[in-house]
């Protein structure tokens, strides 16, 4: 297989066909597309990515590939069907292998490989047979898209093809699935922690006045890909100074200025699972009183917060007792004048959430609306943003939900201000 990342057991992906097939109605079919390769200028492609759900379900993590799933046929053959590309001179000469139909059969556990170019007359044949077809299109609640998928423009090819037949939403199955971790996803989650947590020794050691945004950016990619990960899990945040107070900042293009704290928010990807820190450092070395005095206010939060990250909560109701703490945090700060300030107030000083699902992507397929529950990867990330002063500081760790307790998964990397004040300094950085 031509990954990076040690592959999950198949068995993993064959209960996660079970689990899906178990929610679909009787005599359906359901129908998921790998990712295109994404046109970028020219004759050139973006890097691959594959499509999260495709890959929760088959494990293939190459283009131009599809899943059928009809649990219902009559012959048992075509209940899970994988189609792959064919592999030719061409491609052989130009880039290399591609999966054989065997080696599909090992990673995904399915039985049924045929070629892609077969796909249309065998769906066609199978869907005289059924009544109603699942489509899995995106249905994050908080981002729209103009480029339409393979996903997309499949469903748009069936609705023309097959009006009379039954179309029916695969995400919202799907996304009661993918909120619970397995043991499995876990143990790859914690290899991209640990990869992220490797990246920032890396950056603690490394950071002095007068680097650019981007080379800490380097010093972090360079430990991603050293260690097998794809790279990074999103656009990485590096932010001096008052850049910090813009909270998707992507550009890294500044001078890291002495006496200035650079907010880092970066994460890596290993095994198509993303991890997501923020750490906030001293750009010469050592907090100053003001910048340690609202670096111990945001992580005290932090702590309290992801106490409550426990079964049965809701994130609004840590939202909530979060923003309630942060305010007593913020008068003690001299930011607001009273001590129970109410959300307007806060708003301006913390103006996002305290966190979100974590998983195949880095805002994961999820409901909010759901009571947490055991299996959960939730991100802890509480902030304090001053523009008048130029400071900005996050600090987020990844929560484990269990029936004991939160467990962090980011316990091994220092978040404590005198521990990484120590590990700045263990080492002559210039």
């Amino acid at each position: 297989m031509n990954t990076r990342y040690s592959p999950i057991e198949a068995a993993f992906f064959v209960q996660n066909r079970k689990r899906f097939t178990r929610e679909m109605t009787p005599h359906a079919l359901a129908v998921f597309h790998a990712n295109d390769a994404m046109p970028r200028s020219g004759d050139q492609t973006f890097p691959f990515r594959q499509n999260s759900h495709f890959f929760y379900l088959t494990g293939i993590d190459q283009e131009e590939s599809a899943l059928l799933l009809f649990p219902d046929s009559p012959k048992p053959e075509y209940r899970e069907i994988l189609f792959i590309r064919r592999t030719n001179e061409h491609l052989l000469t130009w880039e290399g292998p591609k999966l054989t139909a065997d080696e599909a059969k090992k990673l995904s556990g399915i039985e049924t490989v045929l070629w892609i170019d077969q796909m249309d007359a065998l769906f066609h044949s199978l869907m005289m047979q059924g009544q109603t077809l699942y489509l899995n299109t995106s249905e994050q609640d908080r981002f729209q898209t103009a480029v339409p998928s393979r996903d997309l423009r499949f469903s748009q090819q069936v609705q023309k093809q097959y009006p009379l037949h039954q179309l029916a939403r695969a995400q919202p199955i799907l996304r009661s699935m993918v909120m619970i971790k397995s043991p499995q996803e876990v143990d790859v989650m914690r290899k991209a922690v640990s990869i992220t947590g490797e990246a920032f020794q890396r950056v603690c050691e490394t950071l002095k006045p007068g680097m650019k945004e981007y080379e800490v950016e380097a010093e972090i990619i360079h430990e991603f890909i050293r260690q097998g990960a794809r790279g990074h899990a999103y656009e990485p945040i590096i932010a001096g100074g008052s850049n910090a107070c813009i909270l998707h900042y992507i550009q890294n293009n500044a001078i890291l200025k002495e006496g200035d704290v650079v907010l880092m928010d970066f994460g890596a990807e290993y095994g198509n699972y993303a991890a997501d820190l923020s750490r906030s450092l001293p750009v010469s070395g050592r907090f100053n009183p003001r910048q340690g005095q609202v670096y111990d206010s945001v992580l005290r939060t932090l702590r309290m917060a992801k106490q409550m990250m426990v079964p049965g909560q809701t994130l609004q109701e840590i939202q909530k007792e979060t923003e309630s703490y942060l305010g007593f945090e913020l008068y003690n700060l001299g930011l607001v004048t009273v001590k129970n300030p109410d959300h307007n107030a806060i708003q301006k000083f913390f103006m996002h959430g305290i966190g979100h699902h974590l998983g195949l992507d880095v805002h994961d397929l999820a409901d909010r609306n759901v009571p947490l529950q055991a299996g959960m990867v939730i991100t802890c990330e509480p902030g304090i943003y001053i523009r008048e002063e130029g400071l900005g500081i996050r600090l987020e760790n990844n929560i484990l939900v269990t029936d004991e307790g939160p467990q962090d998964l980011m316990v091994e990397i220092p978040i404590d201000r005198e521990a990484v004040e120590e590990r700045m300094n263990a080492l002559v950085r210039y």
